[in-house]
């Protein structure tokens, strides 16, 4: 993909870099505008006033004057102390999506660094170079530890993933050699430009965004089998019922499309699991959207500190992380609630009050087990994401002598979202499963209920492989089948 302009870099590129599907060129004319821009804040440094990190030191030590032979060290010096961090590493997907990130940073001019480093991310990118980035958050303000691993890894002085997969990293200085590659020499204001701002967060906000409409998505076709099996009243589905809010009648259309019309309902009303589980799965809609919003304004907002502004130099808090925090808070929250009640509804599937068929689902109630020990399996992982639900922006810690005395963890609030974004997916197998069970236990039943055509056919698609006994066996394995098809693609 070549680059003309930073907003070409959006959300959605990014999210293609991540899975390997874009690589990025800079277009001529980006070139020269980034030079340009460079050439113009040479010239402002050159007026002799302090810069925060660039003729001063850092944190606690901004009031500290670098001499000229320390000013043309700064940069890199920067990086090697504070890259200590260590594993478990980002992904190189995820890897990907920063480096995209911190080049749509660079690409916005507010940090005026050189064409030749932002040609560099983009190399890095497209040969493979990938640097070790730390995944766990620190009691920084910002990122400056994961990003100081990522800047040492351009200079030849840190590490960078192995290619085999989980073969640990190895040293910088030898991919960049392997891939033709010379250690990029920074210039000034060039390393305090790579460790502000929040690029990490924000590519793994615009991942976390991705998986999420996945879950989303996922779980309405599970929840519109339920609805099916279970004979469960369509009430709660009625379009009246959505007056106001357009995420709730998105997806009540989206059930009613799949689960189709109703002959006769089992009862008169289904458990309130079934029917309170739309407004949950809307709020899930609505958390996704506000993370896209949040994201956008992360990638086209000012994060740089300082940020050269008309040509002046002006210090920021662009790398607090604060609203990507809570709108990654807000989404690992509704997936939770996605989770919790997807547990309680594969509980009434193995109910034959509910659904007409067999207890707990089993072949032979008694002598076989049937699905009671998936359903604790979700129980567990339910209870287990309830522990990610305390917000990261809520403890800051005193740091760097008071001169950091608050930070709002946004690498936490992605850390935690991501494990909820997975045990979602785990729960949503469980359920599948349980789906996937009733659907084998009705064949032949006159009295069953079946899923309408187009359900069948996507609950074929994603069940496809799996046994057509219903019989005991380690379920487990089944559960693992159903997740890796259930997961987002990168």
């Amino acid at each position: 993909m070549r680059v003309t302009d930073a907003a070409g870099l959006d959300a959605r590129a990014v999210a293609a870099v991540a899975r390997g599907e874009l690589v990025l060129e800079l277009g001529d004319e980006l070139i020269g505008w980034l030079d340009g821009r460079r050439a113009r804040m040479l010239a402002a440094l050159d007026a002799g006033r302090p810069v925060y990190g660039v003729t001063t030191g850092m944190g606690a030590m901004s009031e500290v004057g670098l001499d000229q032979a320390a000013q043309s060290r700064q940069s890199e010096a920067l990086l090697t102390a504070r890259a200590a961090g260590g594993p478990p590493w980002l992904s190189p997907a995820e890897t990907r999506a920063v480096l995209a990130v911190r080049l749509r940073t660079f690409l916005n001019g507010d940090a005026a660094v050189s064409a030749a480093l932002c040609v560099r991310l983009a190399e890095s990118i497209a040969l493979g170079v990938l640097p070790a980035v730390p995944r766990r958050s620190t009691g920084v303000a910002g990122e400056i530890v994961g990003l100081a691993h990522l800047g040492a890894a351009l200079t030849g002085a840190g590490e960078v993933l192995a290619r085999e997969a989980g073969a640990g990293t190895r040293p910088a200085g030898e991919a960049l050699a392997e891939a033709g590659l010379a250690p990029l020499r920074l210039g000034p204001k060039e390393g305090v430009a790579l460790i502000e701002g929040v690029p990490m967060t924000t590519a793994l906000a615009v991942l976390a965004a991705e998986d999420a409409r996945v879950v989303l998505r996922r779980a309405l076709t599970v929840l519109a089998a339920e609805f099916a099996i279970t004979g469960a009243a369509r009430d709660v589905l009625d379009a009246r019922l959505a007056r106001g809010d357009d995420a709730l009648a998105r997806v009540t259309e989206r059930l009613r499309d799949l689960v189709g019309p109703l002959r006769h309902a089992h009862a008169l009303q289904p458990p309130v699991s079934f029917r309170a589980s739309p407004q949950v799965l809307a709020h899930l809609s609505r958390a996704i959207d506000a993370l896209d919003a949040a994201t956008e304004r992360a990638l086209g907002g000012v994060t740089d500190s300082p940020a050269f502004l008309d040509g002046e130099f002006v210090g920021s808090a662009g790398f607090y992380g604060y609203d990507l925090a809570v709108n990654l808070h807000a989404v690992t929250v509704a997936l939770i609630g996605v989770a919790e009640l997807g547990a309680t509804r594969l509980h009434r599937l193995m109910d034959p009050a509910v659904t007409s068929l067999n207890a707990q689902l089993s072949a032979e109630p008694g002598p076989q087990t049937g699905l009671s020990p998936v359903h604790k399996r979700a129980v567990g992982v339910a209870h287990e994401l309830r522990r990610q639900a305390i917000p990261s922006v809520i403890g800051p810690v005193e740091t760097s002598d008071g001169q950091e005395d608050t930070q709002a963890f946004s690498l936490e609030a992605a850390q935690a979202c991501r494990i909820t974004l997975d045990g979602a997916t785990e729960v949503l197998a469980c359920e599948l499963l349980a789906v996937h069970q009733a659907r084998r236990l009705a064949v032949g039943r006159p009295d069953a209920v079946l899923p309408a055509a187009g359900l069948r056919a996507e609950l074929d698609a994603l069940t496809e492989g799996l046994p057509a006994s219903v019989a005991d066996r380690p379920f487990g394995r089944d559960v693992e089948a159903l997740r890796n098809r259930l997961s987002a693609p990168h």
